[in-house]
């Protein structure tokens, strides 16, 4: 019978590259740790490791069972977290992931009132999921997503919170600022500064530069949004950003916002969550309250 320690050993001898590694970490000793994977294999009739010279290579059964350790133990450790807190009387924690650099400051503005309105629940936001958040939602690291491009996924539900406009961001005394709108080909000998995330995912590429086969003189990536605007109004780019948080900078700094196209580019935020989980009531409160 497969067992918890046995998914954590071959989690941990993958992590840390050796018995010995994986030993420490999980405070028992090599001897104890090899025993029971002896035992397991025995009762699998199967090998989960072959040996190469000092290193271990997994089989085809051993990559088997580093997949479901990898996608049970999450689950696992969250609702032995979860059922300590009720034993508490603790209503728990809100994991949020994050797929959208500029909605950092939009969230701010969500979470104040929300903890002032739920004492109980602590809130954690997590920025390191760069369109990787559904894995994330998927296996139990978090609980809830913010996200421009939704990928919808049996057993994943997400609600759109507010709409915006995605514009182009200049100087204001860049020649486009007095521009009513720009097309792409103007694009075409202008230092475009963007968020480090590849090209097909961004807006400014996917919805207006590629449909037209145009591409910047030059493309660069800065992951702050304060420094990013701050190249721009220095001259030294344009960025095209949700219009709101160009509105939140703009009388801070010499940028204007300029529309992409006649029509503009029109986009929504949204919050993706399990299915599972629609029925938390601090969960639906949160949403409730971005949505506000």
């Amino acid at each position: 019978m497969i067992e918890r320690q046995h998914l954590a050993i071959v989690q941990e001898v993958e992590r840390q590259g050796s018995l010995t590694g994986a030993a420490d970490v999980l405070c028992l000793t090599q001897s104890a740790l090899s025993h029971s994977m002896r035992k397991l294999e025995r009762q699998l009739g199967t090998d989960i490791w072959l040996r190469e010279g000092r290193s271990l290579r997994l089989t085809q059964a051993g990559r088997y069972v580093l997949a479901l350790a990898n996608r049970v133990l999450p689950q696992l450790a969250l609702a032995e977290n979860h059922l300590r807190q009720f034993a508490q009387g603790e209503r728990g924690t809100l994991r949020i992931g994050m797929e959208c650099h500029p909605c950092y400051q939009w969230l701010l503005g969500v979470v104040a009132p929300y903890l002032a309105a739920w004492p109980d629940v602590d809130v954690d936001v997590k920025q390191k999921f760069q369109f990787g958040g559904i894995g994330a939602l998927f296996g139990y690291e978090i609980d809830l997503l913010v996200t421009p491009d939704p990928l919808f996924r049996p057993g994943l539900a997400f609600e759109p919170v507010f709409d915006y406009e995605q514009v182009l961001v200049v100087r204001r005394d860049h020649p486009l600022a007095r521009a009513d709108h720009v097309l792409p080909p103007q694009l075409a000998q202008e230092v475009l500064i963007t968020y480090p995330v590849p090209a097909e995912r961004l807006d400014i590429f996917s919805h207006f530069l590629a449909p037209a086969g145009i591409a910047p003189r030059r493309h660069k990536t800065i992951e702050t949004t304060d420094i990013l605007l701050q190249m721009v109004a220095s001259g030294r780019g344009v960025t095209a950003l949700p219009r709101w948080l160009v509105d939140h900078y703009a009388d801070q700094m010499e940028i204007v916002a300029v529309r992409l196209g006649p029509q503009g580019i029109a986009k929504q935020i949204f919050l993706g969550v399990r299915e599972e989980d629609l029925g938390v009531d601090y969960l639906r409160a949160f949403i409730a309250s971005a949505r506000r």
